[in-house]
C-alpha cells in the first residue's frame, strides 16, 4: 500500500518494532514508536533510529496517540489485552506487525513455518537447504532470505528482496494471532499446549497457528505433521495442495517426506525418491528426525532440488540452546536446551537421550500441564534439580514413588552446582526448562548463556 500520510502507532522498540518503524518512515507514513521502557534504556534504538522522522512516547501508552491513528503495529511480545490496545479495538483501529506487511509487500514467494515445538530448527534447516540450492545454481531462486521469528526481521531487508527470490519465515502465534495474509507455502509442524498464559486457552492458541493457512488460496501449499493430532486436524481448512512429513507412511496418493530403509523419502507429482540418510543427521532425538522430514518436505513443496537437501543437512549440527552440546566435564557431557519453554518441549529432549539423566527443569511457569513430563521424567530421569518459580507446581505434579532424586534450588546457577556435585562419569546433564525466563533472566537466550558460561567456569 502507499503510506505516505499514513499515521501508524508501533508498540515496542525491540527489533521487530525498529525493524518496521524505520521501513514505514521510509516509506513516508507518520510514525509514533512507544515501549514502557525509559529513555535510558533504550538509547541504542534511538540512535539507530535518529535519521528518520520518528515520534518516541517513552514510560507509557497514552490513549491521545490513537487519535487520527490509520494503524497500530503491536511487537510480539505486547499483549493485546493491555487497556491501549482494548482501546484501539474500540476505536475500530486495524492491527498488523512487521510480518504481516512483509507478506502484503514482498515481491517474492514466501514460506512460513510455525508450529509449537521445532519450528527453530526446521527453519534454520529450510535456510540451509534454500543457500545450497541457490550455490549450486540448479534453483529457481537466485537469493534466499531466512528470518522472522528467528531473530531477523524481514521486514529490514524488503528492499534487497526481488521477484526471483524466496523468503523463508518462522511464524509465532503472537505474530499469527493479528495476521491476515498467508504465505505460499504454510507449514504447521505441530500444536501442543503453549502460551496459554497469553491466549488464554488452547482453542485460541490452536486458532492462532491456523492464521497461517486460512488466508491461503488453491494455488498456495500447506506442509502438515501428519503424527501430530492437532496439526494433522488442519488439513480441513488447507485450499490448496498439501504435503506432510512424518514417522507414519504417507496417506495414499499424498505427497511429502516419509521413512523407508534408512533414509528421508520425497514424493512430489514430478519425483519420487531418496533425499537424506539418517546417518547424515547430527542432531540428537526423534524429535529432530522430524524436523528434517519436516524441512524435506517443505523444501520438496517449494521445488528445491533434491541433492540440496542433502546438502543442507551434512554438518548441520543444531541451533544455540536447542539441545546444545556445551562440553565434556569430568566425562560427563552436558547440554543447553534453554529454548525449551515449555513441558512437551522438555520431554522431547529427555526422550532424546539413553544414557543417565540429570535433569534441570524450572524457571516460570506458564500454566501448561506437566502430566506428560512427570512420565517422561519417572520413566528416563536419574537425577531431577528443579529450580526457579515453577518448581513447586513440577514437584506438585511428580508421579508418586518417582525413582529419581529429587533436589530444589533457589536458582539456575545453584542448579548448576548441585548437578556437578551429582555428575558421574557417563552421565548427560540436561538443562530442559519446561518453564520460560523471565523469572531470573532477559530471555531464553540470556538464560542459555548464563548456563554455557557456569558449565564452562566448573573447573
Amino acid at each position: 500500500m502507499n503510506w505516505k500520510g499514513e499515521q501508524v502507532i508501533i508498540l515496542g522498540a525491540a527489533r521487530q518494532g525498529t525493524a518496521l518503524a524505520r521501513y514505514l518512515a521510509v516509506q513516508g507514513a507518520s510514525v509514533t514508536l512507544t515501549d514502557m521502557r525509559a529513555s535510558q534504556e533504550l538509547n541504542t534504538a534511538q540512535e539507530a533510529l535518529k535519521d528518520l522522522e520518528i515520534q518516541w512516547v517513552l514510560g507509557e501508552h497514552p490513549d491521545n496517540l490513537l487519535d487520527g491513528a490509520s494503524l497500530v503495529c503491536p511487537s510480539g511480545g505486547v499483549p493485546l489485552t493491555i487497556p491501549f490496545l482494548q482501546q484501539a479495538r474500540s476505536r475500530g483501529i486495524p492491527f498488523s506487525n512487521d510480518s504481516q506487511i512483509f507478506l502484503q509487500a514482498a515481491p517474492c514467494p514466501a514460506i512460513g513455518i510455525t508450529g509449537s515445538a521445532g519450528k527453530t530448527t526446521t527453519t534454520t534447516l529450510v535456510g540451509r537447504i534454500a543457500h545450497a540450492a541457490v550455490d549450486s545454481g540448479e534453483a529457481q531462486y537466485q537469493h534466499a532470505f531466512i528470518g522472522g521469528n528467528i531473530g531477523n526481521p524481514l521486514i529490514a531487508q524488503l528492499d534487497e528482496i526481488g521477484p526471483s527470490d524466496i523468503a523463508v519465515m518462522e511464524l509465532s502465534s503472537f505474530q499469527l494471532d493479528l495476521m491476515t495474509a498467508s504465505p505460499h507455502i504454510a507449514a504447521v509442524l505441530n500444536i501442543s499446549p503453549n502460551h496459554l498464559d497469553r491466549h488464554g486457552s488452547m482453542q485460541a492458541y490452536t486458532a492462532a497457528k491456523r492464521h497461517i493457512l486460512e488466508h491461503q488460496t488453491s494455488q498456495d501449499i500447506a506442509v502438515l505433521g501428519r503424527d501430530d493430532e492437532n496439526a494433522w486436524a488442519l488439513r480441513d481448512s488447507v485450499k490448496g495442495q498439501i504435503y506432510s512429513f512424518g514417522f507414519l507412511p504417507l496417506p495414499p496418493g499424498g505427497f511429502g517426506s516419509y521413512l523407508q530403509d534408512g533414509n528421508i523419502w520425497i514424493k512430489t507429482p514430478a519425483l519420487q525418491q531418496p533425499a537424506v540418510s539418517l546417518s547424515d543427521i547430527q542432531i540428537p532425538g526423534d524429535h529432530n528426525i522430524l524436523n528434517v522430514l519436516a524441512a524435506a518436505a517443505i523444501c520438496a513443496a517449494a521445488e528445491l532440488p533434491i541433492p540440496a537437501i542433502g546438502q543442507g543437512v551434512a554438518g548441520f549440527t543444531g541451533v544455540p540452546h536447542r539441545l546444545e552440546f556445551v562440553r565434556r566435564w569430568k566425562d560427563t557431557d552436558w547440554y543447553n536446551d534453554s529454548k525449551a519453554t515449555g513441558p512437551e518441549m522438555a520431554v522431547r529432549a529427555i526422550q532424546a537421550f539413553s544414557q543417565p539423566l540429570i535433569l534441570l527443569a524450572g524457571g516460570r511457569d506458564k500454566d501448561l500441564p506437566w502430566d506428560k513430563f512427570a512420565q517422561a521424567a519417572a520413566r528416563r530421569v536419574d537425577h531431577l534439580v528443579l529450580f526457579g518459580k515453577a518448581a513447586p507446581v513440577i514437584q506438585a505434579a511428580l508421579l508418586p514413588d518417582s525413582p529419581f532424586s529429587l533436589d530444589i534450588c533457589a536458582g539456575l546457577h545453584e542448579a548448576v552446582s548441585k548437578a556437578a556435585a551429582l555428575a558421574q562419569p557417563g552421565d548427560v546433564v540436561l538443562l530442559a526448562p519446561g518453564g520460560d525466563s523471565f523469572d531470573e533472566f532477559d530471555n531464553f537466550e540470556h538464560r542459555g548463556e548464563s548456563f554455557k558460561s557456569w558449565v564452562n567456569q566448573l573447573a
